[in-house]
């Protein structure tokens, strides 16, 4: 019955199969459910096994059941006693063809090949960008060059693609498609025609980027590009999109060879083919217990032959990814696709961009937390592997800190006198005042917070008073205003920052200790004339004159 509804389906989906490529099913498996998403696949037509199969599995079935009727009904005793012991030869030796090693790794190699040849397809948006980026201008030469240089780019592709793909083929097949499609002119055509026939042998989609380079260098010349590097940045970017082009070639020149695919196919056929003869029912097997269901239908050698064929098949849909299989890749939906981005990016969206505005935690510098659509979407962040193995440091931290507890009490008075010591010994060493030298640590005031302790001029706050205080400002202080009273801190050391280092002016720390911010500014052109004086006359060294007492000798003038 699932057989009678799958080909209903592809007689209905038969006109749809010619223009629909490459099947994506994503949607359908992106959440794990109770019942398995792959189930719900089995019940697909296009790309599946059953439409790939179903040819080699109706001969399969028709030899299989021929040869049953011809041992029970046509063939006569020693006819039966022959097919037997060619039966049981089958069944015993089927084993020697490796079949599962070298389809496996055949198969391996065909995936690794399809999806390094996906990537290779190029994509011309970063010439795009850079290009529009680049090559400045609003007049129509400017606007024709870029939209040129993109245009050739897009030429290559489609000129790599209609080599490689018969489906590309079919849609342009003479120069004329490529003209009324918009990648070629006609003064374009006559020098690739006169190129054709002076040098047959050899592709020429190279030709379209060997233009686009050159118009790039016409720009740099009429100053339309202004810096030599953004034109080499170009250059590069061509001649990548040119390698891609050629790998493609290379990739339909040089396939899987030949007598690797030869080998994995005689391989499978010969199995089925030993198959068919080993798994069929004989008198011998009447003693055998379970046998008797072999009589009336192979249900695991049908299901044997669907692995491994399927294997086969998928192989073989998968070793050329550019013809017209259902999992094909859609090679003309990506020509119409570059060209009309490109198109847009290099002449609709040249240097346009949105209204610059203040973003919502202009204020705020970064966001502390981003809004959810719902809620509960919301997670944790993630936790290191090693979180929550428990150390020895921790275990003594956690030991110590019952005993800290109970020791705290105890020396809390001891504490008290031990401070008040220490600060007659430090105000009687430190500088008093807040200090001019630029230096963080010259403040004789300290408040770091009610957990520490706090050094002033008259009074120390002891822990025991800390810890009051904690108690009292956290039964009243509210988590939203805390939030509040940072962000009114952060805004306004950043805004002091930034006046600072305008101004030049002398800023003061959290704890009231001055200092100065010196911007480092590129000296003057009088100071550097200055310089560049007192320089040569260091290097020629001071002019000495003849004394007066010195006298010229005899017959000099």
């Amino acid at each position: 019955m699932v057989f009678l509804c799958l080909f209903c389906q592809k007689l209905n989906l038969v006109h749809s199969d010619c223009v629909i490529m490459t099947v994506t099913y994503t949607s359908s498996v992106s959440t794990s459910s109770v019942v398995s998403n792959f189930l719900g696949l089995l019940l697909r037509w296009r790309g599946s096994i059953y439409k790939l199969v179903w040819h080699d599995l109706l001969a399969f079935m028709s030899l299989y059941f021929l040869f049953a009727v011809a041992y029970r009904f046509l063939m006569n005793e020693n006819g039966q006693k022959l097919f037997e012991n060619i039966s049981e030869y089958c069944t015993r030796n089927v084993g020697l063809i490796p079949l599962s090693f070298v389809l496996g790794f055949y198969v391996s190699i065909v995936m690794t090949r399809w999806w390094e040849q996906y990537s290779t397809i190029p994509w011309p948006d970063p010439i795009a960008i850079l290009v529009s980026s680049s090559l400045h201008g609003y007049d129509d030469r400017a606007r024709a060059m870029r939209r040129t240089i993109l245009r050739y780019v897009c030429l290559c592709q489609v000129l790599v693609f209609s080599m490689i793909s018969p489906r590309v083929k079919r849609r342009f097949p003479t120069y004329d498609q490529f003209i009324e499609a918009g990648f070629l002119l006609e003064n374009e055509r006559t020098i690739i025609e006169n190129m054709d026939a002076a040098f047959p042998k050899y592709p020429k989609h190279w030709m379209p980027i060997v233009w686009a380079s050159s118009i790039v260098m016409r720009a740099r010349s009429e100053n339309k590009i202004r810096d030599d590097y953004a034109v080499k940045t170009i250059i590069d970017e061509l001649n990548k999109f040119r390698g891609y082009c050629g790998f493609l070639l290379y990739y339909d020149w040089v396939s899987v060879p030949v007598v690797y695919t030869q080998v994995v196919t005689l391989a499978v056929y010969s199995f089925f083919l030993f198959t068919i003869l080993g798994q069929q029912w004989t008198q011998n097997d009447r003693s055998r217990v379970g046998e008797s269901v072999v009589k009336w239908f192979p249900f695991l050698t049908i299901l044997q032959f669907f692995f491994y064929m399927g294997w086969l098949k998928v192989a073989e849909v998968l070793i050329n990814p550019f013809g017209e299989d259902d999992d094909d890749f859609e090679l003309n939906w990506i020509i119409d696709r570059n060209l009309t981005i490109s198109y847009f990016v290099v002449d609709e969206m040249h240097q346009e961009h949105p209204e610059l505005v203040k973003d919502q935690y202009w204020d705020e510098v970064f966001p502390n937390e981003l809004p959810y659509n719902e809620p509960k979407m919301r997670s944790s962040p993630p936790e290191a592997s090693t979180a929550h193995i428990e150390t020895e440091s921790k275990s003594l931290k956690a030991k110590s800190k019952g005993s800290a507890a109970t020791m705290s009490v105890a020396s809390e008075h001891s504490n008290l006198s031990s401070n008040r010591s220490r600060h007659k010994r430090f105000t009687s060493n430190f500088v008093p005042g807040p200090s001019t030298s630029g230096s963080f640590t010259d403040s004789y005031f300290l408040n770091i917070g009610h957990s520490r302790v706090v050094f002033s001029e008259d009074v120390i706050v002891s822990g025991q008073e800390t810890q009051s205080l904690n108690r009292d400002s956290e039964s009243t202080l509210d988590f939203n205003e805390l939030m509040e009273q940072r962000r009114r801190e952060r805004r306004e050391r950043l805004r002091h920052r930034f006046m600072d280092m305008r101004q030049g002016t002398t800023r003061r720390a959290s704890s009231g200790a001055p200092y100065r911010i010196t911007v480092l500014r590129p000296p003057s052109a009088e100071t550097m004339a200055q310089e560049q004086v007192d320089s040569e006359g260091t290097i020629k060294g001071p002019s000495k004159k003849p004394s007066a007492t010195e006298k010229k000798p005899d017959g000099e003038k």
